[in-house]
């Protein structure tokens, strides 16, 4: 057997700038914090002769591959688990089992954190562990060449490294800086933090590709947003490693404002009601995870005004999900032999 997990995350600040339309002509950086809910892989050794990904987050869709043939599906986990595979090249007859902590499609990166851990595992079964830099590289690759993904590259980082970090990318790379926080201020802002379940969730794809097609213009509105976003998430970094947290959350809601201007879908009217009756009951600023258009709404919030916001979004049907920084990163936390087996697993 052999199971694997890869963190979600949540970003403070710089996002939408990690797009290459973007970070290739003018540089980006994100500021993001992994959490304690993970994306796992479960494989079992598969007796007859296919190689099978099962999604819980899918209600249990299955994919059924022959070692040697191709099917194709167009769920997206089925097809993620199964380009993969194939990028490895195995022939390994397995059974793959992906469950999630979080639902699909909420803005806190899990669609990464899946190829992320699938990368883990695949590499793993070829006996070629990546460390983590490969394992965000790789996912990030077929992410967006061989599923054409328009995403950004954000996501398979913090889900690959764990932790606090700014990631500055630029046509050349990704440079990984964890934050220069005190321990206590770590502790603090992770109590200050609040994450609700807006019950929505939404398709990235077409937020995020009107937000290219726009990036790589090269000005205009959403350029200007980006690079305005952008220079907030330098002041996010300062702020939250000079241990000005209340800061932190005024940043927050001035590049809340400033992303909404990126693309149309990013905020509707039941999210900008929920907004306004956080910042109403005392939170000190807050933003949509991830590309916008439904997911989770994080805020700032005192822990004084907690209650106060929390009655207030529950009274719209928000749900809480309660949660903490995670530093680990993309792991495999058990491995034993799957080819002690009566099959010849290269033939």
């Amino acid at each position: 057997m052999l199971i694997a997990r890869s963190p979600v995350r949540i970003s403070f600040g710089g996002g939408g700038t990690d797009l290459a339309a973007y970070y290739e002509r003018f540089g980006g950086m994100v500021v993001s914090a992994s959490i304690n809910k993970y994306i796992y892989g479960i494989v079992t050794r598969n007796f007859d002769t296919t190689f099978q990904v099962i999604s819980a987050d899918y209600r249990s869709s299955i994919l059924q591959v022959p070692v040697d043939g191709r099917v194709v599906n167009s769920n997206l986990e089925m097809r993620m688990g199964q380009v993969i595979y194939e990028h490895f090249n195995l022939r390994v007859p397995v059974n793959i089992f992906i469950a999630s902590e979080v639902p699909p499609g909420t803005g806190l990166g899990s669609s990464s954190a899946v190829s992320v851990t699938l990368c883990n595992i695949c590499s793993t079964l070829a006996g070629n562990a990546m460390n983590k830099r490969q394992l965000a590289e790789t996912a990030y690759e077929i992410e967006t060449r061989r599923l054409e993904a328009p995403i950004g590259k954000q996501d398979q980082y913090a889900a690959a490294f764990g932790g606090l970090n700014c990631f500055e990318f630029s046509a050349d790379g990704v440079r990984v800086t964890p934050l220069n926080m005190s321990a206590s201020n770590v502790r603090a802002l992770e109590r200050r933090l609040m994450l609700f379940y807006t019950g929505a969730t939404r398709q990235a794809r077409d937020i995020l590709s009107e937000q290219r097609e726009r990036s790589g213009q090269g000005a205009g509105k959403t350029v200007e947003s980006l690079h305005r976003i952008k220079e907030l998430g330098w002041q996010i970094k300062a702020a939250l490693e000079d241990g000005r947290l209340d800061d932190f959350g005024a940043l927050l809601d001035e590049s809340w404002r400033h992303k909404k201007q990126l693309a149309s879908g990013i905020s509707n009217s039941a999210i900008d009601e929920a907004y306004a009756a956080a910042i109403a009951a005392g939170a000190g600023g807050g933003k949509i995870t991830g590309a916008g258009g439904g997911g989770f709404l994080m805020l700032y919030c005192r822990e004084d005004r907690q209650e106060a916001v929390y009655a207030a979004l529950t009274r719209l049907g928000l749900i809480q999900m309660r949660f903490a920084f995670e530093f680990e990163g993309a792991r495999i936390l058990l491995h034993t032999n799957l080819l002690d087996s009566p099959y010849n697993w290269n033939e």
